[in-house]
């Protein structure tokens, strides 16, 4: 059942002194498969992009390249990669610059756009030329960007409840400064991301599975990269909130699958907006058909009394979906 919020403070502070200390490219966390780097040069630095890249036994021909979103890593997918695999598909899974194992820079400037491009590089240093492009929350903002600018790389876009549905700005969400960002990631502890991730993503339900991601994020803002993890974070926060990419939805034209949780109350900028304004965001119950209804020929799966990560909260529902929609003509 729900718990009341007395419990979920108390549950949420209960990760604060347990929190690990991880490297700032998450030296320490260990991957489900192993891990290997693409190395390029982007806005005068050199920079690597950690990936998996796990090959089936009995190859389908084709392949899956799985995007993160902005509090999870390419490790999120562990399950996923398996189950994909599993089925004969070749599965890739991506750290993108500033997150995770990858190069966490500085003077960067982040955007759908550049981290489309990198993800381009990398599938095309692998000789890829096509591929099904998978991306959960903020991957799912990064998947449609990336169908929008190189649709003939695209065999099936499948966007796992992606932020930006709605834009936060054009709804009256006060804009955050970057400095005043990075101020509030400082602050970030095992404690918040949890407390957090109940409210926002499990719809005040924790199981004990979800600890081993609090863990993931809250050691790489302990650990001795955090100064560089925080104001990365705080960039690519900016870049979530002020390049929505909804408003171009209905420029696709690429297979589209669009897949969420009906109980996701996920809208960056909430906790500024407005008490009135708050409760109308997030609401991926009526968000999902209101968007699946813009992109031509777009199908809907929504999963019924699951949060902003279905295939954490519930995997074999969540794979058993995905594999009939891959599948799908």
């Amino acid at each position: 059942m729900r718990l009341p919020l007395l419990a979920v403070a108390l549950l949420a502070a209960t990760a604060a002194s347990a929190a690990p200390s991880y490297g700032p490219e998450l030296q320490g966390f260990d991957y489900p498969y192993p891990v290997r780097r693409h190395a390029f040069a982007s806005q005068g630095q050199e920079l690597s992009m950690a990936f998996m890249d796990v090959a089936p036994e009995r190859p389908n021909g084709r392949i899956v390249v799985l995007l993160h979103g902005k509090n999870f890593c390419a490790a999120t997918w562990g399950d996923t990669i398996g189950v994909l695999a599993q089925a004969g598909y070749r599965v890739l899974a991506l750290d993108q610059v500033g997150f995770c194992k990858s190069t966490k820079p500085t003077g960067y400037q982040f955007s759908f756009q550049q981290l489309a491009t990198n993800t381009h590089g990398l599938l095309a240093a692998l000789g890829i030329a096509k591929a099904t492009i998978v991306g959960h929350s903020m991957g799912g903002m990064l998947a449609a960007r990336y169908a929008l600018m190189v649709p003939e790389a695209v065999e099936r876009l499948v966007m796992v409840d992606p932020l930006g549905l709605e834009d936060w700005q054009q709804k009256g969400v006060p804009y955050q400064t970057i400095d005043a960002a990075y101020a509030a990631e400082r602050k970030t502890s095992a404690a918040t991301i949890k407390a957090y991730q109940l409210k926002f993503y499990y719809d005040g339900q924790w199981k004990p599975a979800y600890d081993r991601w609090v863990d993931m994020q809250a050691g790489l803002y302990a650990g001795s990269g955090a100064e560089r993890v925080a104001w990365n974070q705080a960039q690519t926060s900016d870049m979530v909130f002020t390049q929505p990419v909804v408003h171009e939805l209905d420029r696709l034209r690429v297979p589209t699958v669009l897949m969420a949780g009906d109980k996701d109350r996920t809208a960056p900028g909430a906790n500024r907006a407005a008490p009135a304004l708050a409760e109308t965001l997030g609401r991926y119950d009526r968000l999902g058909s209101e968007v699946a209804a813009r992109i031509k020929g777009a199908r809907l799966v929504m999963f019924e009394g699951l949060g902003h990560a279905p295939q954490v909260e519930a995997p074999d529902r969540f794979h058993e979906a995905l594999l009939r929609e891959l599948s799908a003509p």
